[in-house]
């Protein structure tokens, strides 16, 4: 998909109305009403055969008879007219269309072809792109345009919207125009059978205009690029998004709406907590995260400090902090001191600070003013209570005047709460035009709050420097490979614990001793062999939970108990259960279970963002995306105790505190291995692990159901975050003699490339990043480390130090834009092994990356004085042109044969 043919959509200087009317209940009348009121400077050009005018605009008969090809048409016709009206469009030059109507994809033509199937094929072969069908338009404030079906227009302001829903639209436009809130565009998606949430999010992350985000969701199309958008996007500006579908029936709902996938709610949660966005779970939370987005500044720090005239709202309002996972500010002796000399003495003396029922707009202005000082303050909550001073409006009068003139008022995020109803609509009125965030509750108020915070810890959390797993666990890819295609060319698609244990070892994963017997009095001579205690259980590919069936045994301790038992749990299935075919009984050493605590971690396939791990306590009626933490692999160490976090958070994993309980640093190598594992064997369809055994740095997986495959089917496309690409690795020798390693970079080297940053020399820092620039800091050199590698590449050259230490060399990275026509390269290597043919090899790397990558041209830019990087590239096929009036060099190479 081509990202600039989506710039007319932003952009347009012409639009055409397909359908436009002059009577009252038409849509075409509507959207004529709208685009002449909005104040869109460019021609708006009405189509219909019925009217010589439409609204007083002279109308055309049909497309042809337009005087100009429209940058944008929207069509309002009924759905039978549509594929003849894309034809028409495309012929004609047209590069966007919006369609309004719904139910295309239920409508056929006489060769059988569904109307939007043909919609689509038409579109795709011209070039032209789609918004909708079911679409009730757009509206973009900035260039006066509003060709939408909306009972009103948008203001301008700074946040982008986009639904695929037109009635959560036309709501939350009610709303925010109540509240003087503005966007900077406001798109129906509908359908997106064409045009869909990832181009727009690539579109709307890099434009100037947009400032945060805000979604509504009802499904996802194209996860991986869903995902690749959203985290790009979500690296420059905060993505707020609402997503319906949380309950079964939900989710039923959901599909029927959009005709999407139905994926697992829990997933998608996982999914946008990745990506870096925020979920926020109903409407009014929604409209809390758009108040805040329009009028705060972005959080230096988490810690509140509460202001009211009353004790029982600020008390709500600590009570909802805290309950959310919020911090109280702990006022400075200073600040008490200062407010000890202008409150009353009765005063709370801490936060909250109560200014008492009769404190007046002097009361509150000079308490302000003085927590606005306060360093142990980030942000202040002001709340007011109706009082019979009747000084709600003076008061917030006052207040907005101290944070419009206070020093640090783009330090501090303010916000208020004016409870009442007819006492506080005035008051609330007036911070809404000072673009002071209110709220009609204490607890709303906190919650928009706790919003921001969760999204400055997401933030946080997803730069975070993971840990490597420790150097001594194993990873053996290919006998892993090895063992599952032979249960594939077995037929065996259910591997349970004592095959699985050889597959898990080739991963540091550790099993209890088990084997396998389909008689009774092999089993007992088994037991006896790895020693009592033991425990029995059935094995039949039929039944998911052995001991819902009885078809467990637990602490059998003699070979006559075994042989019992054994004789038993065979006549108590095949009764019970006639149709479960019993393969036969593993024996499995008992495992040591005191002081320690049993997990359960499953990893399924979900319909829309495909594997998923899962971590939780477990239970015969186990739902994994309900009793679990879910995560997407690739999971790193960082990532896994991200997922541990969650899990305790929510409480689907609770920390027992026993003597030989969780440790965070075991469970994480756990996690990040069993990732590994289904990563590089997409022969597994998914792993019931039931119980893990957590007994301190000791993790044991008791009991393994692992479902193949069939032979010959793998799914590529299983990840929806394309994982770390190991087969690009390649070991080199420079001029010198040097052994180095070329390898794409993982965050786990941000220290490295530290390091390596600062080694360069100060002429080659001036050279690389175009001017003098002060040392990188965390926050930009996890941007630098921690990539998408479907959207950007980083090639390092490493090698071993004296000491044992991977030491970085060199790096070179380019960036791609969202439809793979350019990645613009920059490169650098540690000046002490400059001349050694290191840049060469580096970027000869890069070339056959982007070549095996379909990428058109490859470009670079250099300053004048890195003439040596010039010459280099110019030897390697690029040509070589000086832009005299930037003064730079300009490297370019085609990447694609001409046809």
């Amino acid at each position: 998909m081509s990202q600039r043919s989506i710039h007319h959509l932003f952009k347009p200087k012409s639009v055409a109305v397909i359908g436009a009317s002059n009577s009252p209940k038409r849509a075409g009348k509507g959207l004529m009403r709208n685009l002449l009121s909005s104040g869109f400077s460019g021609p708006i050009m009405p189509v219909t055969p019925k009217y010589e005018a439409v609204l007083g605009v002279l109308a055309y008969p049909n497309i042809a008879a337009l005087p100009i090809v429209p940058d944008l048409a929207v069509i309002c016709t009924r759905a039978s007219k549509i594929p003849a009206i894309i034809d028409d469009l495309a012929n004609f030059g047209c590069k966007v269309a919006i369609i309004m109507a719904s139910g295309m994809a239920d409508e056929f033509d006489e060769q059988g072809d569904s109307l939007l199937s043909l919609v689509n094929q038409r579109s795709k072969q011209s070039g032209m792109r789609i918004l909708g069908p079911n679409s009730l338009g757009m509206i973009l404030p900035p260039i006066g345009l509003n060709a939408s079906l909306a009972h009103t227009s948008a203001a301008r302001g700074k946040i982008a919207f986009v639904s695929q829903s037109a009635a959560i639209c036309t709501t939350v436009l009610d709303w925010a125009n109540n509240k003087g809130i503005g966007f900077s565009s406001f798109i129906s998606l509908g359908d997106a059978s064409d045009i869909d949430f990832d181009e727009l999010l690539d579109y709307l992350g890099r434009d100037s205009q947009t400032s945060a985000i805000m979604l509504y969701i009802d499904s996802i199309n194209e996860r991986r690029h869903f995902l690749s958008a959203a985290r790009a996007a979500a690296h420059n500006k905060p993505i707020f998004v609402i997503k319906s579908g949380r309950s079964h029936e939900g989710v039923q709902a959901a599909m029927l709406h959009t005709g999407g996938i139905g994926g697992n709610d829990a997933v998608y949660e996982a999914a946008f907590r990745r990506a870096g966005m925020l979920r926020v779970h109903d409407l009014i939370d929604m409209f809390a995260a758009v108040e805040s987005l329009a009028h705060s500044t972005p959080l230096k720090g988490e810690r509140l400090t509460i202001i009211s005239n009353g004790g029982g709202p600020a008390v709500l309002a600590a009570d909802e902090l805290i309950l959310k996972g919020g911090k109280l500010a702990k006022l400075s002796d200073s600040t008490i001191q200062q407010l000890n000399e202008v409150l009353p003495s009765t005063w709370s003396k801490q936060n909250p600070v109560d200014l008492i029922g009769d404190a007046d707009s002097q009361r509150y202005k000079k308490a302000l003013d003085i927590l606005m000082n306060d360093d142990q303050t980030d942000a202040i909550l002001i709340l007011h209570s109706p009082s019979i001073l009747g000084e709600s409006d003076e008061i917030a009068d006052k207040l907005i005047d101290v944070i419009k003139h206070h020093p640090k008022r783009n330090k501090l995020n303010i916000l208020t709460n004016w409870s009442g109803e007819d006492s506080a609509y005035a008051a609330r009125k007036q911070f809404n035009h000072a673009s002071v965030p209110t709220y009609r509750t204490p607890e709303g108020a906190v919650r928009a709050f706790m919003h921001m915070v969760e999204y400055r810890r997401n933030q946080k959390l997803l730069q975070e420097i993971p840990q490597s797993i420790p150097e001594n666990i194993p990873t053996d890819s290919e006998t892993a490979a090895k063992l599952l295609q032979q249960a594939q060319q077995q037929n065996k698609l259910v591997v349970e614990t004592h095959s699985a244990a050889p597959i898990l070892a080739c991963y540091g994963l550790t099993t209890i001793q088990t084997k396998f017997t389909d008689d009774p009095e092999q089993a007992a001579c088994i037991a006896t062999e790895i020693g009592f205690p033991v425990a029995l259980k059935v094995q039949s590919a039929d039944l998911m939970y052995k001991s819902d069936v009885h078809g467990v045994v637990l602490n059998l301790n003699s070979a006559d108990e075994v042989r019992t038992a054994a004789e038993s749990i065979i006549d108590r299935v095949q009764t019970n259960n006639p149709n479960a075919a019993v393969d036969g009984l593993i024996v499995q050493k008992m495992a040591l279970t005191a002081g320690a605590q049993e997990l359960r971690v499953s990893v399924i396939n979900d319909p829309v963002f495909g594997l998923a791990i899962c971590l939780g306590e477990g239970g015969s009626d186990w739902d994994p995306t309900r009793d679990a933490a879910v995560a997407l692999p690739p999971l790193n160490m960082a990532l896994a105790r991200y997922m541990v976090i969650q899990a305790l958070k929510s409480h689907k994993l609770r920390d027992r505190q026993l003597p030989l309980g969780l440790d965070m640093h075991a469970l994480c190598v756990m996690l990040t291995q069993i990732s590994h594992l289904i990563i590089d064997c997409p022969e597994i369809a998914e792993i019931d692990i039931n119980p893990v055994l957590a007994a301190g740095k000791t993790i044991t997986l008791l009991d393994v159901n692992m479902r193949l495959n069939p032979a010959g089917i793998t799914d590529n496309n299983r990840l929806a975050i394309q994982p770390y690409p190991k087969e690009l690795e390649q070991q080199v020798t420079l001029k010198n003699g040097l052994q180095v390693m070329l390898r794409p970079i993982l965050p786990e080297d941000e220290p490295k490339h530290i390091d390596f940053d600062n080694s360069l020399s100060d002429e080659d820092r001036y050279k690389r990043y175009f001017g003098v620039r002060a040392k990188m800091t965390h926050e930009e050199m996890a941007v630098l480390t921690q990539i998408d590698y479907s959207r950007e590449m980083a090639f390092i050259a490493t090698m071993e130090s004296e000491d044992g230490q991977e030491v970085t060399l060199g790096a070179v990275r380019a960036s791609i834009d969202p439809d793979n026509t350019e990645a613009e390269f920059a490169m650098a290597v540690r000046s002490n092994y400059q001349g050694v043919g290191l840049g060469r090899v580096l970027l000869e790397k890069l070339i056959r990356y982007y070549k095996n990558n379909d990428t058109e041209v490859l470009t670079g830019f250099t300053m004048f004085e890195n003439r040596s990087m010039a010459n280099l590239a110019k030897s390697l096929g690029f040509t070589v042109s000086f832009d005299m009036e930037e003064q730079l060099i300009k490297m370019e190479m085609p990447l694609k044969k001409a046809d």
